[in-house]
């Protein structure tokens, strides 16, 4: 009973301290893709494009995963992080020519930060397990994988609506997924646990602020 005692406890140590290193962590890179994102908005850089985007995105990606148990594997977050704003400063630009652009940004930033906190905190008072969700999450990738691909050659709006909800309720999926596994022991690296909440919390951003530019006059 006592060494039982004991390995919870040790679990549980182990579960505490990969949670605070992710969320440190994340901070950290959401300061710096901040912080990217207003390099790109302040020298006016154009969006580097789809290609571009992709092969900067898996390749950084593939690296950190190489390196996820090194140092090394931080500085791939950060490189990642730093890219991935890059590629937001021009989208954020474009929204704000619009004349309620600031008004748009600041509200999808709010209902983002709400929903993740709102997400992580249901995860950890809870301490459920969301391995369920591994099957919707499958099934999700590859309809929203088709129906981006199908978007390039069709132009309808409730495509593009069906992509930016998809995309928001696979990231808040992820979410749920990953502060789950945190919690119960399943996910004991903070370099890719911080990747996922990372990428999750970029798309749900950018999938709000489309849902909310095309409900607006603009």
């Amino acid at each position: 009973m006592r060494y039982t005692e004991t390995l919870s406890t040790s679990s549980s140590q182990a579960a505490n301290k990969t949670l605070r290193n992710t969320y440190g962590l994340l901070s950290l890179t959401l300061l710096f893709s901040a912080f990217t994102a207003g390099l790109s908005m302040a020298f006016n850089l154009p969006h580097p494009g789809l290609i571009i985007t992709l092969v900067g995105f898996y390749g950084l990606l593939f690296l950190t995963h190489k390196f996820r148990n090194s140092a090394v594997g931080i500085l791939c977050v950060f490189a990642l992080t730093g890219f991935m704003g890059l590629t937001l400063g021009p989208i954020l630009s474009a929204y704000l020519a619009l004349s309620n652009g600031a008004s748009l940004i600041m509200s999808a930033l709010g209902i983002t930060g709400l929903s993740f906190l709102g997400l992580s905190a249901y995860a950890l008072v809870s301490k459920k397990d969301f391995s369920f969700l591994n099957g919707f999450l499958t099934v999700g990738f590859f309809a929203l994988l088709f129906a981006m691909i199908a978007g390039f050659f069709i132009q309808m709006p409730a495509l593009q609506i069906f992509i930016s909800v998809g995309f928001t309720l696979f990231s808040a999926a992820v979410i749920l997924l990953q502060t789950s596994e945190i919690v119960r022991g399943g996910e004991t690296n903070y370099v890719i646990a911080t990747v996922n909440l990372y990428v999750s919390l970029y798309n749900m951003f950018l999938s709000i602020l489309s849902l909310l530019g095309m409900s607006s006059d603009d």
